[in-house]
C-alpha cells in the first residue's frame, strides 16, 4: 500500500500529470465533436431518404 501512495504522490509532483489532464480535455471535446457531427450527418441523411420515399410512394404504382 505504501508504494502505491509514492507512487500517486510522484505522478501528482511529475510535470506529466497536467500534461496527462490536457490531453484527456482534449479528448473529451474531440469526442464531443464527433458525437455532434455523425448527429447532424444522420439527421441529414434521414431527411433525404424520408425525400427519397415521399417521392417514389408519389409514383403510381409505387409503394
Amino acid at each position: 500500500m505504501k508504494k502505491l501512495i509514492t507512487k500517486v504522490q510522484k505522478f501528482m509532483q511529475a510535470e506529466d500529470g497536467p500534461t496527462a489532464v490536457e490531453y484527456a480535455i482534449m479528448l473529451a471535446l474531440i469526442v464531443i465533436v464527433c458525437i455532434a457531427a455523425i448527429q447532424a450527418v444522420g439527421t441529414a441523411a434521414n431527411g433525404a431518404f424520408e425525400n427519397v420515399s415521399n417521392e417514389m410512394s408519389a409514383i403510381p404504382g409505387g409503394n
